[in-house]
């Protein structure tokens, strides 16, 4: 990939960075700063700004008001998947899955990200946006942010094969412990569309991740875009008979579970779940 299509990615990156932090540090109905000031400010064309706009809008989480400007959307409704005391295991799927990555370079944190990581938004971390294929044919664009200082040699070779934590682990002496993600809707801006080969504004799903070393430090966040048309995520739930109401008396304890509605898990104490991702057939 050439040097001037490396940079463009890059900075529409940092442009959707820092679209979330202002999106992450205000409240519901919060307005924003103009297209005009963001791109005065970020240093960009306004048809890249307005790209990286349109992507918040489409999925949520802006909301443009004509004559008035841009706001900050009502909060999302958030559900665990998992309990706390359930078993999980990492999504497994089906396929043979290769990497190939399309940059791998040292960039300042930044504010969201810093925040992220516990680092200053001054510190360095390793940014690598590789593209996942399944069979041979593009399936997801990840986006990875690591300390730079954990992962000091870090060849574009390393992440193209391999199991990157092992990676951590072995040359690295990091040892992972857990991880949070979520899963969420989204739609693929241009520069998704192309690199895995559907249409601008085609459905997707953004899976966001924070995950720790045994010690609670983070050392990665990432965030990946899969097709909407040959991903979907399978889920698995365990109903045991006869467990007792959750707390306060509330069925299911007062939580209910993706797909099934509060009470219709009434007596049976805590559901177990384990989640699988699962690649479509192509057409």
């Amino acid at each position: 990939m050439g040097r001037e299509p490396v940079r463009s990615a890059l900075k529409r990156e940092r442009v959707r960075d820092h679209l979330m932090e202002l999106v992450e540090s205000r409240d519901p109905g919060d307005a924003i700063p103009s297209e005009r000031t963001l791109c005065d400010q970020l240093g960009v064309s306004r048809p890249t700004l307005r790209s990286a706009v349109d992507e918040l809008v489409t999925t949520g989480l802006l909301v443009r008001e004509h004559g008035r400007g841009m706001f900050v959307a009502r909060a999302k409704i958030t559900q665990e998947l998992v309990p706390d005391a359930s078993t999980h295991r990492l999504p497994q799927a089906s396929g043979s899955w290769a990497s190939q990555v399309l940059e791998l370079t040292t960039v300042q944190a930044g504010a969201r990200v810093g925040r992220k990581l516990r680092i200053s938004p001054a510190a360095e971390i390793t940014y690598i946006a590789r593209l996942r294929l399944v069979d041979g044919e593009p399936m997801a664009i990840e986006y990875l942010h690591v300390p730079a200082g954990l992962v000091r040699g870090l060849r574009p070779a390393d992440m193209e094969s391999g199991d990157f934590y092992d990676l951590l682990r072995d040359r690295h002496g990091v040892r992972v412990h857990e991880a949070v993600q979520s899963i969420e809707p989204t739609v693929t801006n241009e520069e998704e569309a192309r690199l895995i080969g559907v249409p601008v504004l085609s459905p997707a799903l953004l899976f966001e991740r924070l995950t720790r070393d045994d010690t609670g430090r983070p050392v990665e966040y990432v965030h990946s875009v899969y097709r909407g048309d040959r991903y979907r995520i399978v889920s698995r739930l365990a109903l045991g008979d006869g467990a007792p109401a959750g707390p306060a008396g509330l069925p299911d304890g007062g939580r209910h579970h993706p797909g099934i509605p509060p009470g219709d898990l009434a007596g049976r104490g805590e559901v177990s779940a384990q989640m699988v991702g699962d690649v479509q057939p192509a057409d």
